[in-house]
């Protein structure tokens, strides 16, 4: 069944690697803060080597993996200049007259818009259900509970760092800026899901379709 899934080439698998990991070297090297980059990051650094070791077994679709590329664009970047500080936040910020500079906000959207995916593949692969409104449910509430727990650990750094987690927590004085955090990573998995249900199921086939 695996071996019927659409993923990536070889030749294309290397090249998106080798995109994170230049933009790991590049980001690292110029970031202008190394703890803060290291906390945004390290999901980068931990998930790369995974999807690598288990893509004999677990062959992801080519969908997935741009969008994994993606997300880890988003956040070296964000983690190279911290997110409220990015250029192309400011830049959006200027162009719009925002109070703020909404990087953070985009990579919230990210935060659900990609893993929607990730999670339907395993559910519909791994398990008995079938595209539909179960898979659906399940999807954007996983994605949720990720939202839910990233905005966790940013709590507990500002417990053990204290102000030395700004950075991280990149509020910018928005008092409601965890419940922001969590409804725009809802958003984008709802989003995401209705993007690209039907090209993620042609890209799934038999793991979809059934025996």
């Amino acid at each position: 069944m695996e071996s019927l899934v659409r993923g990536a080439g070889r030749i294309e698998a290397r090249v998106l690697a080798g995109v994170v990991v230049v933009a790991l070297v590049v980001t690292g090297l110029q970031t202008r803060s190394l703890g803060t980059w290291t906390l945004e990051v390290v999901w980068v650094v931990i998930g790369l080597p995974l999807v690598l070791a288990l893509r004999e077994r677990f062959p992801l679709t080519r969908l997935l993996c741009w969008l994994l590329v993606l997300h880890a664009l988003v956040l070296c970047y964000g983690g190279q200049y911290t997110y409220a500080e990015t250029p192309l936040g400011e830049w959006v910020q200027g162009w719009l007259g925002t109070q703020r500079n909404n990087y953070d906000r985009f990579a919230h959207v990210v935060q659900g818009f990609v893993p929607a995916v990730a999670v339907r593949e395993v559910l519909l692969r791994r398990t008995p259900l079938r595209p539909g409104g179960w898979t659906f449910f399940l999807t954007v509430s996983v994605c949720l509970a990720i939202g839910a727990s990233f905005e966790l650990i940013e709590w507990f750094s500002a417990l053990v760092l204290g102000s030395g987690a700004d950075d991280f927590l990149a509020t910018q004085g928005d008092p409601w800026d965890t419940q922001w955090d969590m409804f725009l990573c809802l958003c984008g998995a709802v989003v995401s899901l209705l993007v690209w249900r039907r090209i993620h199921d042609r890209q799934l086939g038999r793991a979809v379709d059934g025996p």
